[in-house]
């Protein structure tokens, strides 16, 4: 089985978790802000594309250091992944945040840090179940 994952395959990984994300936050943020769901839903769209951008980055970035550092997938190495996926979208999505809900730099701190507390477990659980989704089709194909 191979670990290298194409463009194209990264682009619909990251799709796959930024429409799920979507489809789950946008409700629940609509009504714990008590902002329209439109609204909530367009705030929610932009930094889920700013985040699907990142994801293709950073995926590409920490499969090459694995693959250079001749390290596993294993779940020391995907908590660092969930880590530094979040830690690089907060640093831009908090003053966006602020700016489109028209709150401070600190409310929007803490209502990220919320959210936050929903994708650092989305982040694991998506990327583990995709990459063992992945490894069971890879064994059925025998092109690969």
């Amino acid at each position: 089985m191979t670990l290298h994952k194409s463009l194209t395959e990264r682009m619909l990984q990251a799709v796959g978790f930024e429409l799920l994300a979507l489809l789950i936050c946008t409700p629940l943020l609509s009504w714990i802000m008590d902002k329209p769901l439109v609204d909530m839903g367009l705030a929610t769209l932009c930094i889920g594309l700013l985040a699907l951008l990142w994801n293709v980055l950073l995926n590409g970035l920490f499969d090459a250091l694995l693959k250079r550092l001749q390290l596993p997938h294993s779940s020391w190495t995907r908590v660092l992944h969930a880590l530094l996926f979040e830690g690089g979208l907060v640093a831009v999505a908090v003053p966006l945040i602020a700016w489109w809900l028209n709150i401070s730099l600190l409310q929007a701190l803490i209502l990220d840090i919320g959210v936050l507390l929903f994708f650092l477990p989305y982040t694991y659980l998506y990327h583990w179940a995709y990459d063992l989704l992945r490894g069971k089709w890879l064994q059925q194909c025998p092109a690969h």
